[in-house]
């Protein structure tokens, strides 16, 4: 793991502590997986040995980490049971569009209500992103192009027609499915919401829409952390990537929640288990 480069002075902790209750909470670390060493991470986070231990304290008295005297410290994160899982199909199946700017926090909040309620969980880069790399070298274009005339008119419509196309077959199957992307052109378009819902309507399903905004400091933490090609052109241009986004965007889609995920929020397994609720959807965790 690559580290997210030089903290915020006075809320590295905060920082780290977020970062790694979001990635234990998502599931990135396995419940009983051991942690690095302090050292490696204070060397990977580029910040002090002080503030990872303080990080990680907090981390315990949370109970998702366990320190363990001289022998290294586990994530104490077991997720919700399989066998409970098995009995989570909704009697109408429901599609969660989880939107949001890069480094938002949008797949770890996917990814959360993936594992509380046994759903599919269907992410555009996931689904996409080797296909799409192999048609931009194709077309004699750089692979981590996210910016282009090309991608933006040609490549881009593609992918999000392939994730829709993925969530209809699984809703067509009874299953309900979170879907991750930006969205940040679709869900600012009325017609496309509406007929996104009808597509699913047709299939007796419900959608909802959920957008993470998150402060400008820590999502550039984050582009660092996950140190992704496709991050690089934003985070060489920040000052201007960072001027056309639009802090208070809000979706055209009727029933939307959002959520915040900046340093001084709270969790998003605290946010997403309240919309869940809000929602009539049990969650096991």
């Amino acid at each position: 793991m690559t580290g997210p480069g030089d903290l915020q002075r006075g809320s590295s902790v905060l920082e780290v502590a977020r970062a790694f209750r979001t990635d234990i909470e998502a599931g990135k670390y396995r419940h009983q997986e051991q942690l690095p060493t302090t050292r490696v991470l204070a060397d990977e986070w580029k910040t002090s040995v002080a503030t990872i231990t303080r990080a990680m304290a907090q981390l315990a008295d949370e109970g998702l980490v366990i320190n363990r005297d001289r022998a290294g410290r586990l994530v104490n994160y077991p997720g919700p049971d399989q066998h409970e899982r098995g009995g989570s199909r909704r009697p109408e199946p429901m599609v969660i569009v989880v939107g949001g700017y890069a480094g938002s926090g949008k797949t770890e909040t996917g990814r959360i209500i993936a594992r509380a309620t046994g759903w599919a969980m269907l992410d555009k880069d996931s689904i996409t992103r080797p296909v799409v790399e192999s048609m931009l070298r194709s077309l004699g274009l750089d692979p981590r192009d996210r910016e282009s005339e090309t991608y933006l008119t040609k490549i881009r419509p593609a992918e999000y027609e392939s994730l829709r196309e993925v969530a209809l077959e699984n809703v067509a199957c009874g299953n309900s499915v979170i879907v991750t992307a930006p969205f940040t052109k679709e869900l600012k378009d009325p017609a496309w919401c509406q007929r996104f819902i009808a597509d699913f309507s047709a299939h007796s399903a419900q959608v909802r829409g959920l957008w993470v905004r998150c402060d400008e400091e820590s999502m550039r933490t984050y582009l660092r952390r996950r140190g992704a090609a496709r991050d690089d052109y934003k985070l060489e241009n920040w000052d201007a990537y960072v001027a056309g986004l639009d802090m208070t965007y809000t979706p055209a889609m009727a029933q939307h929640v959002i959520l915040n995920n900046s340093i001084q929020d709270p969790p998003l397994h605290k946010q997403t288990e309240q919309v869940l609720e809000r929602w009539g959807v049990h969650a096991h965790r």
